[in-house]
């Protein structure tokens, strides 16, 4: 899918301007256009970003190539930035899905390129088409607003974790088993993910807090810092996170290993128990001694197969009860 969306001030947005139109009004240079590019195919892409914006070769082969880290690229009359959306589910075997959205960012346009539909882009795009105030304030602000909002997915995913580990750690102290195990070590990944591409992103909204592009409003610069900020303090909770993490692990292991040990004890003191019998039923059962009552009744079929049977279900007795107290 292609859709441009050009607006100017004082005027109705149009979304249906035709793909030969957007270079009439590059040319222009009235108003702001936003081209958004998702789940078309690479050579019709590629037609697009080469033909119609003239982009450098280097930078449509990083956009339409994706499995890139987040980053700033400045090609003087336009930049290329490589940001990441979330798509945050519920705690499974599957990592957290980090689409790439590639962004170029010219005077008076802005182009974003992601193979699958991303929900912020989708409410900025909504929401540019009514706003005066984006379309009063140019295409730096509207840059803002799409890194505001794929930023406010991170930020929910991370209290969502955050919640999820506290769950954890309850099932830690209650019921521990291997699923909560399973769980903790998925958490502890996603943690890690996350991580790889948070702390990139603080440094490209770093660099277009603090340096000088030809394309962003040095006004607008106050407001990528504030993007910025939230990210130096979700990469710091990021930290915290991964040592969450860590620590339940750990108590998760003491945990574990204390009832073992509290098994073993139990186990021991049984078998402490019956080991004087076994002793001395096998020293008698050795027949030294002459029977001085007759024994024939006890040397019959019948107790031949009550013994058979007792030996036989009392293995699978104690197994049940030693499961049932999850000494195993």
């Amino acid at each position: 899918m292609i859709r441009v969306l050009y607006c100017r001030e004082g005027e109705v947005c149009q979304k249906d301007l035709a793909l030969d139109e957007v270079t009439a009004v590059l040319q222009s240079g009235q108003g702001m256009i936003w081209v958004d590019i998702w789940g078309e195919a690479l050579d019709q892409s590629e037609a697009v970003l080469r033909d119609i914006f003239h982009f450098h070769p280097l930078a449509i082969d990083d956009a339409l190539n994706e499995a890139h880290a987040p980053k700033l690229d400045d090609w003087g009359d336009y930049l290329y930035i490589v940001l990441h959306a979330i798509k945050y589910t519920a705690p499974d075997h599957e990592p957290i899905n980090l689409p790439e959205v590639d962004i170029f960012v010219g005077h008076n346009y802005l182009v974003t390129y992601h193979q699958e539909e991303i929900a912020p882009l989708e409410r900025v795009w909504l929401v540019s088409q009514t706003d005066d105030r984006i379309r009063r304030n140019g295409i730096s602000r509207l840059l803002y607003r799409v890194a505001d909002e794929l930023m406010n997915e991170h930020i929910t995913a991370v209290e969502q974790i955050e919640e999820e580990l506290e769950d954890i750690e309850d099932e830690i102290f209650n019921s521990p088993d291997d699923e909560t195990l399973e769980q903790l070590f998925i958490q502890k990944r996603r943690v890690l993910q996350m991580r790889r591409t948070i702390g990139p992103q603080r440094l490209v909204f770093s660099a277009l807090s603090r340096n000088h592009y030809a394309v962003i409003d040095p006004e607008a610069q106050v407001f990528f810092n504030d993007i910025y900020d939230h990210m130096v303090r979700l990469y710091d909770l990021m930290d915290s996170l991964r040592d969450l993490s860590t620590g339940s692990l750990t108590t998760y292991l003491s945990i574990v290993n204390n009832r073992m040990n509290n098994v073993m004890k139990t186990m021991a003191v049984v078998t402490a128990l019956f080991l004087p019998l076994s002793f001395i039923t096998g020293f008698f059962g050795m027949n030294f001694f002459a029977p001085s009552i007759d024994t024939h009744t006890w040397t019959g079929w019948l107790p031949f197969e009550v013994a058979m049977l007792a030996m036989i279900l009392i293995p699978f007795v104690m197994f049940w009860y030693i499961r049932r107290r999850n000494w195993l």
